[in-house]
């Protein structure tokens, strides 16, 4: 993890979550905005009627200076959340932060023993897939396109054009090789766990992902929004699982609006940890009181339309979707069958406080995705689902870009297969997206 790459090798690592009383003193004020937050952040508030508040100003340095003088290193932070992750090799730095008057708790998020990541070396040659091409222009992904009706919304002339999508993931093996993506506009990259690193040399479930939204290959691959620009972030660290991730993801998100996203789709989860006594029982499923949720409604209420999978536990032990699937204002996907049947793995709801969660539904098994090989092939999740439907979103917000967030969500929502008769399993059902696209035009 980013904390664990101190200059010894095999020593224990402690990172702790410090809650702060507030944020301090800041030169920054939000009449001027433009001091930290980017043209395009701005832009978009103006044209979507968000306001510059004191949650987007950051925390006061002073306050970052107090907690490192306590001999703890500054690993990540949420100005949102007002919380400042710190590494240190001594537990008892926790005592020393406790102590500090602007601090008003610290949780220990992580510990182990420090590592470097390994990376497999790279060739440098394009990868593209040796399929026969299919009679369809989406050639294998045709089928999960269809039972969203996105072919219909992508014929109105709407591939995602103008709008940002930033996919938040576990990396990107090979993005930047595979012939698929050589079309993609590609707003940038950033690496929350390893700052520096490439998202382009680990883990290719983020690989899968974008294909469902980003593939550009006719009559191969074509994804739900090939005209869109992509953001890609790292955020998850998938050598172990600890609350550490909940801190990254929301960094994750915070740096999406600080450069002006429109959408963000996420195909993480979070209940288990590798320390029992971190994980969570189901009463946290209430939409307030994770860490990870609480970024997530707040990325929202900055106007951005978050996509989150809903979780592949159906079928396991803890059955309920995954953290920050229960944030109200973010569209929980769940995943069903070709045969518009609940995929067994997808996770259900309801939420604790009894809201409808997922949200609504698209295909999730024998999903047609991109792997790092550029092998076109199937994958279950409801990670793939997630992403196919945030693909015709943009192309929906496109067709509709006088809606706000929250808008295009009742559109989505009231489109879907049992609107009027929602369950736990499938929510408010399969969209139709051009019938969403239909309404909103009346």
């Amino acid at each position: 993890m980013l904390f664990c790459l101190f200059q010894a090798m095999a020593s224990e690592q402690y990172c702790f979550r410090v809650y702060l009383k507030d944020k301090g003193e800041t030169p920054y004020s939000t009449e001027r905005p433009e001091k930290f937050l980017s043209t395009h952040t701005i832009e978009k508030r103006i044209k979507r009627n968000i306001p510059v508040t004191t949650s987007d100003l950051p925390i006061a340095t002073d306050y970052l200076d107090s907690l490192q003088q306590t001999g703890a290193t500054v690993v990540t932070q949420s100005k949102w959340l007002a919380t400042v992750v710190v590494a240190a090799g001594d537990s008892l730095v926790a005592d020393k932060l406790h102590e500090l008057s602007i601090v008003d708790s610290v949780k220990w998020i992580w510990k182990g023993n420090t590592h470097p990541i390994s990376f497999m070396e790279r060739e440098d040659e394009p990868l593209c897939p040796e399929v026969m091409p299919q009679k369809s222009e989406y050639g294998y992904g045709e089928a999960q396109i269809a039972l969203l009706n996105g072919q219909r919304l992508h014929n109105a002339g709407y591939k995602g054009k103008g709008m940002r999508i930033a996919v938040i993931d576990a990396g990107f093996m090979n993005v930047d090789r595979i012939c698929a993506f050589s079309t993609i506009d590609l707003l940038g990259t950033r690496n929350i766990v390893t700052p520096g690193r490439s998202v382009f040399t680990e883990d290719d479930h983020g690989t899968k992902v974008l294909s469902c939204l980003a593939a550009n290959l006719p009559y191969k691959m074509v994804g739900t929004a090939p005209k869109a620009s992509y953001l890609l972030i790292k955020s998850e660290d998938s050598r172990s699982e600890f609350p550490i991730e909940e801190d990254y993801w929301a960094a994750a998100v915070e740096y999406a609006d600080s450069v002006g996203v429109d959408i963000i789709t996420s195909s993480l989860g979070y209940f288990a940890y590798d320390a029992d006594e971190l994980s969570y029982e189901t009463d946290a499923l209430d939409g307030n009181t994770v860490q990870i949720t609480r970024a997530a409604n707040l990325a929202a209420e900055k106007g951005i339309l978050v996509f989150s999978s809903a979780g592949n536990e159906g079928n396991g032990k803890w059955e309920k979707i995954t953290f920050p699937a229960d944030a109200e204002k973010v569209l929980t996907v769940g995943a069903i069958t070709e045969e518009k049947t609940k995929s067994l793995f997808s996770s259900v709801g309801f939420t604790a406080d009894y809201r409808i969660k997922p949200d609504v539904v698209a295909l999730g098994t024998n999903t047609w995705v991109i792997d790092r090989l550029a092998n076109i092939r199937q994958a279950n999740g409801t990670s793939f689902a997630t992403p196919t439907l945030a693909g015709l979103a943009a192309c929906l917000w496109e067709g509709l870009p006088w809606l706000k967030n929250h808008e295009i969500i009742a559109l989505i929502k009231e489109s879907a297969s049992q609107y009027n008769n929602p369950d736990a399993e499938l929510g408010y059902g399969l969209p139709d997206m051009y019938k969403a696209y239909r309404k909103g035009i009346e």
